[in-house]
């Protein structure tokens, strides 16, 4: 796709949101979309699939949730059980659906990032990590721990996400709530992620000695 034509398709989608969401929620998915692709930028993604996915990862966010179900059902991502039984997270499934079914965009690269915006997953892609982050410190957050994040995910997206991920999991406990199998296992996958890089840099060290 060339540059006029991936800029037509951010003016025709933005469009799309502005009739679709109201007010707040179009707000918030335009700043996810600036501080993904702010992200993209710091640590060499893509930054017109960045925007993309930021733009759209809560088009489906407003549906009632039989209609948020229908699209689940209907698309080309899997459900776990335990997703099933939290109707907070549907949005971001039922999003890849519907941009995939009703807005012809085939990259599973972005479909993936929207999908897994809310719960994530072991070992995501660099586009999905700086989606998830992008939602959590885009310009209307105000929660008490939001400048925190947002100046890890500058320096150091892999201890960001782990955090993100130890953040998400408490506040899922404290509302007594299911909490999916992936993000546990994205909270474990980037613990160890950090403990590796720890040792191998002081086994680096060891042996320049």
């Amino acid at each position: 796709m060339s540059k006029a034509d991936q800029n037509e398709q951010i003016r025709n989608m933005t469009a799309l949101l502005k009739a679709r969401l109201s007010k707040k929620r179009f707000t918030h998915s335009v700043n996810v979309a600036r501080a993904a692709f702010a992200l993209a930028e710091r640590w060499g993604a893509d930054t017109q699939k960045a925007y993309l996915a930021g733009l759209l990862h809560d088009c489906c966010k407003e549906l009632p949730f039989s209609e948020q179900e229908e699209l689940m059902r209907g698309g080309p991502f899997a459900v776990s059980e335990t997703e099933w039984l939290c109707k907070p997270v549907w949005h971001g499934i039922a999003a890849a659906s519907f941009m995939h079914a009703e807005l012809g965009i085939d990259d599973m690269e972005v479909l993936s990032a929207a999908r897994w915006h809310t719960v994530g997953h072991a070992n995501m892609t660099k586009l999905e990590e700086i989606v998830y982050m992008a939602d959590l410190i885009s310009a209307d957050r105000t929660y008490r721990d939001v400048e925190r994040f947002r100046k890890m995910a500058q320096n150091d997206l892999d201890k960001a996400m782990l955090c993100a991920f130890e953040w998400a999991i408490e506040s899922v406990l404290k509302k007594e709530t299911p909490l999916p199998v992936t993000t546990v296992e994205a909270y474990n996958f980037y613990l160890k992620k950090i403990a590796d890089r720890t040792d191998t840099k002081s086994k680096s060290a060891e042996h320049k000695k």
